[in-house]
């Protein structure tokens, strides 16, 4: 499922990059407000997953200065493996999985800077309440992560800089992760607090 999205990701990216990557100009400072989500909301819709996202993230923006941006970040999503398995043969496999699943909700604080034109760097501290769910769908008890997104991209704006797009790349990392079940440790444990190389592609409108 991961991987059909990051294909598609990959291909919207380079085709937007191309009609208006010519066009990209520092953001204007009369638009200092922006609201916008993430690309990963289609898989939500991808027919017969088992193991659905059930992603809705959206963002709310402030531009302090030209380059200098604040946000609040308010996510929900799930998952039944662990964050840190990296790319390869025992991404999302079989036998890797929870006994079941997280549903974490949270919110998260973000900073953003532009050095050059459109390239930023930004870093995310996502407070996050995860709902620990076994193979029935039975609540078995409640833990807290702090999610930490650190990531490089580049913005993207078009039709009168209304609209934009960032293609990124993330390392992301979970230094707290309390009061998590003996049954999810376990597997957890197997895998580092960390995940390199996380394609991303956010949207958004300015007012």
């Amino acid at each position: 499922m991961k991987k059909q999205l990051v294909l598609l990701a990959t291909v919207f990216v380079v085709a937007i990059s191309s009609t208006f990557g010519q066009k990209t100009k520092q953001d204007s400072t009369n638009r200092k407000f922006f609201i916008g989500s993430t690309i990963w909301l289609l898989g939500n819709f991808i027919p017969d997953d088992p193991n659905p996202p059930e992603l809705v993230q959206l963002h709310f923006g402030y531009h302090i200065t030209p380059k200098d941006v604040v946000s609040i970040e308010l996510k929900t999503w799930r998952y039944a493996w662990p964050l840190g398995i990296p790319y390869g043969k025992s991404f999302q496999a079989t036998g890797e999985n929870y006994p079941g699943y997280v549903k974490a909700f949270g919110v998260g604080l973000v900073y953003q800077r532009f050095w050059w034109k459109g390239a930023y760097t930004s870093i995310d501290a996502g407070n996050m309440l995860q709902k620990y769910m076994d193979e029935n769908k039975k609540h078995i008890q409640n833990g807290y992560q702090l999610f930490m997104t650190y990531r490089l991209g580049y913005h993207f704006q078009f039709f009168k800089n209304r609209f934009f797009i960032e293609p990124s790349v993330a390392m992301t990392h979970w230094p707290i992760n309390t009061n998590v079940p003996e049954s999810f440790n376990k597997i957890e444990n197997k895998w580092p607090n960390y995940f390199l190389f996380e394609p991303g592609l956010h949207f958004g409108f300015k007012f």
